[in-house]
């Protein structure tokens, strides 16, 4: 794996981690697109719609898209924000309740699974590294904004 690039084994490993959690969700006819929304809506009080693309890292398309399909399956319903007439509150319905918890199963069964094979020390070291990496991308450390010559 010597001569493999950064760029690769992240792109690698997160499709790998991508298609494991594909087949796990597909076995309730869902997602993992679906999946990662029902755990970053919040369970008790909904989550108002425009705070969970950014929390998500998703584009409004995406989103919409995603909730959309949620709404048909019956995992969300979407109701006025009480603090904000102008936005809405996306709430689990009880089936979505249900299938946050299998999500949740789902991202902590792999986390156990990978902290049996890997050493703390290690694994702290993943993180290290991995923050390092998003701090030289969200600082704009590796491709500065240049601006155009005349």
């Amino acid at each position: 794996m010597k001569d493999k690039t950064i760029d690769y084994l992240l792109r690698a490993t997160w499709i790998a981690v991508a298609k494991m959690y594909n087949e796990e969700a597909s076995k309730k006819g869902s997602t993992m697109a679906t999946g990662f929304a029902l755990l970053n809506i919040d369970p008790e009080e909904g989550t108002p719609s425009t705070s969970l693309g950014p929390k998500m890292g998703m584009e409004a398309t995406s989103l919409s898209r995603t909730l959309r399909s949620m709404e048909d399956k019956g995992l969300i319903v979407r109701k006025k924000n009480p603090e904000d007439g102008r936005s809405v509150l996306i709430q689990l319905t009880d089936f979505g309740k249900e299938m946050r918890i299998f999500s949740k199963q789902v991202v902590l069964k792999f986390d156990e699974a990978v902290h049996r094979e890997i050493n703390q020390e290690d694994l702290d070291t993943f993180s290290r590294v991995a923050q390092t990496i998003m701090d030289l991308i969200n600082n704009k450390k590796i491709y500065k904004k240049q601006i155009p010559s005349k």
